[in-house]
């Protein structure tokens, strides 16, 4: 499908300097002669979902790529780069599932780095079924696990692979509707900084019946509060108009549910952080995505920031109608 995330059929590695950790065990020379233990960010997720794409996102920025590389070799990269006297001092692993012993060999992987303290982050690259199916006619290639099905048997059989991983992501992209350039967009908006927040909040505003984002973390419900489509001169607006902002917020409950919300998302920022969790997508829904969940979204993301919470804004279904 022409603009939509594809896999590219090379990748290349590339290491740039950057700051790093001491993890030395004699203190008179801990800064000297430690080496230096390399960021780790693992790229998985659906075949055909831009799990490439977003590696080279990440090799344009100075990462050093490793393209379908065996889990079972993570901690051994990891190892290699920390003797690279900070040559190799971030690290982007893409990995592929080819076979059920993949998350086993993941798991053992993890638990290894986990124990050595290395800093890892999991992206995960989701995507439709439909959207999938599109993008590998349009190249017409055979999905790697569909054998002697058809493509939509591969899809099932790798989402249920990649179940777990799903779970287990700190970051997870839907790529269903973004070409190439959106989806550097997001990579570039999560990787580009030189220092790494503690949290990074992404508000969607959307409409139920356009179906819920895959990619949510949390999701809210707005149609309890009057739907402005029905005041005949606001229904022509959005949620970016003053008007319609006025009426959904004079409305019995909109400002309560904002405040007792924003604080609610304050206690789960706070448990995220001490988890290690980076990431967040929050979904604000409406009916069409036009009027209440977009006023509602742009408050509370404005509240967010506020919070010293990075914050990222996206109507996702504003305009549709």
């Amino acid at each position: 499908m022409t603009g939509q995330p594809q896999e590219p059929q090379d990748e290349r590695g590339r290491a740039d300097g950057a700051a790093h950790v001491s993890t030395a065990s004699t203190p008179e020379k801990a800064e000297a002669t430690a080496p230096a233990i390399p960021e780790l960010v693992i790229i998985s997720g659906m075949s055909g979902a831009g799990r490439s794409t977003a590696a080279k996102c990440l090799e344009d920025l100075g990462w050093f790529v490793v393209d379908n590389l065996p889990p079972a070799l993570i901690p051994t990269m990891v190892e290699l780069g920390a003797r690279s006297q900070g040559n190799v001092a971030r690290i982007a692993v893409v990995v592929d599932v080819r076979g059920r012993r993949f998350f086993d060999n993941l798991r053992e992987s993890l638990a290894d780095l986990e124990a050595k303290h290395v800093t890892r982050r999991i992206v995960f690259l989701e995507s439709s079924d439909d959207a999938l199916v599109r993008r590998f006619e349009s190249v017409r290639r055979p999905h790697p696990l569909q054998g002697d099905g058809r493509i939509v048997d591969g899809i099932a059989a790798e989402r249920d692979l990649l179940r777990e991983l799903r779970g287990d992501a700190d970051l997870v992209i839907d790529t269903s509707s973004l070409n190439v350039h959106e989806l550097r967009a997001k990579m570039d908006a999560q990787f580009a900084g030189d220092e790494e927040p503690e949290l990074r909040a992404t508000v969607m505003s959307f409409g139920f019946k356009y179906g819920l984002p895959v990619d949510a973390d949390l999701v809210v419900d707005c149609r309890f509060l009057p739907n402005p489509h029905w005041v005949p001169e606001l229904r022509p607006f959005t949620g970016l108009n003053e008007e319609v902002s006025d009426y959904v917020f004079d409305q019995p409950g909109a400002k309560e549910f904002l405040n007792q919300y924003t604080e609610l998302l304050q206690l789960i920022a706070a448990g995220y952080r001490r988890e290690g969790k980076r990431y967040v997508t929050i979904a604000v829904g409406c009916t069409g995505g036009k009027h209440r969940s977009v006023a509602m979204s742009e408050k509370l993301a404005r509240r967010l920031a506020t919070e010293g919470i990075e914050t990222v804004l996206v109507h996702r279904d504003m305009g549709r109608e």
